[in-house]
């Protein structure tokens, strides 16, 4: 029925076909892509998810104990590991020294007198110099300290002293329960998203780089001179280059996140393949896009190399997108890349469905549509121009 319906479809179906196994062969003979592959979607994934983290571990802190009663050594014996590092003593005089050569990114200063003021009801202030320098450890360690300062005042103290401070007089007990990250483990969030970041990454620079390998080889001349359509070249290279890049996205899912990291995925892993085909379709659809107005290899990365930087840092894999000017989240919803990733969130972390996903889906069907019109515009012309 369709090969009545469009006359030659299946001819041409079959050109694509024969065309994208010419570029996987392709990708066969090139060992250095094909272990850039093997390297982003195991190695890479690994050592960015257990070395990139934004939870405070190990962190360096003094305390300067003016004070030497119970309650200060029990708050210095609160700072535990793997949180911080053994808590060193030192004197009023030390800290700017220390905190200079960066010995320490917290002080804690404990006044005189500041249980006895605390049983006398009075309300003692505790001062806390941080390294700001390091700007995530800082501000999440902050907090830290803070909870342990405030629990360990109150078990210190009997009920009596306790309920006449500021700190045990609270109205309200707020009960924290995190969802789909009950231990909110900075590699849950980071291993998938570096899987998705060397998806965008990888697609682009394959794609691309297919379409000015022929051209730097000579081969595009003698394609030119076959029974095919620059269309049905460019669906070759998409989806040749798009396959690869999705047996790769899965198997790293499959294995390195959820068996070597133990990160548990809530949603259909089913439903996140299907989605990143359509994703596959936009962002190989720009590669080849950029290749068309580049000349060479080198114009080609010097080209990509801001465009895949702006579409992973301002697509919501590396700062929610809530945190960014509201100009430039609707600028940021022409890039395929922010609406992969907002799939992907709600499909791997909170297990959502179709129903969910749909509108985006149809964002990266429209760009990829787009971005595939452009591109194939122009390789008509770059086509006509060297004939």
């Amino acid at each position: 029925m369709p090969a009545r319906l469009f006359p030659g479809l299946l001819p041409r179906l079959a050109r694509v076909f024969r065309l994208g196994i010419k570029e996987l062969y392709s990708l066969k003979a090139d060992p250095v892509l094909a272990g850039l592959i093997l390297y982003t979607f195991t190695i890479a994934v690994y050592t960015v998810s257990v070395g990139a983290k934004f939870e405070v571990e190990n962190a360096a802190v003094a305390v300067v104990d003016e004070d030497h009663s119970a309650l200060s050594r029990r708050l210095r014996d609160a700072l535990l590991k793997p949180f911080f590092k053994e808590p060193m003593l030192i004197g009023a005089d030390e800290i700017d020294e220390a905190m200079d050569a960066g010995r320490y990114v917290f002080v804690v200063e404990i006044p005189p007198k500041f249980e006895h003021d605390l049983i006398a009801g009075r309300t003692p202030a505790l001062q806390l110099d941080i390294d700001a320098t390091a700007m995530s450890q800082a501000g999440n360690g902050a907090s830290y300290i803070l909870a342990i300062v405030q629990q360990e005042v109150m078990a210190g103290l009997s009920e009596s002293s306790a309920a006449s401070t500021s700190a045990g007089s609270a109205p309200v007990n707020v009960v924290v329960r995190p969802r789909f990250n009950p231990n909110l483990s900075s590699a849950w969030f980071t291993s998938v998203m570096q899987v998705i970041n060397n998806v965008t990454m990888l697609s682009v620079i394959l794609a691309g780089a297919a379409l000015i390998r022929e051209r730097e080889h000579g081969t595009i001349e003698h394609l030119l001179v076959m029974p095919v359509t620059p269309n049905e070249i460019m669906l070759a290279k998409i989806w040749a280059n798009g396959l690869v890049i999705v047996v790769a996205a899965t198997l790293s899912l499959l294995v390195v996140v959820e068996r070597v990291l133990n990160v548990p995925v809530q949603g259909s892993v089913a439903l996140f393949v299907a989605s990143m085909l359509v994703y596959q379709f936009s962002v190989t659809a720009l590669g080849i896009l950029v290749a068309t107005v580049s000349t060479s290899m080198a114009q080609f990365g010097l080209i990509v190399m801001p465009v895949l930087i702006v579409m992973n840092l301002l697509s919501g894999s590396t700062t929610p997108m809530e945190s960014m000017p509201v100009w430039l989240q609707n600028v940021m919803q022409v890039s395929p890349s922010t609406h992969f990733v907002a799939l992907s969130q709600a499909v791997l972390y909170r297990g959502a469905g179709l129903s969910v996903i749909w509108p985006n889906l149809l964002a990266l069907a429209g760009i990829g549509a787009a971005f595939f019109a452009l591109a194939a515009l122009r390789f008509r012309k770059a086509l006509q121009a060297s004939q």
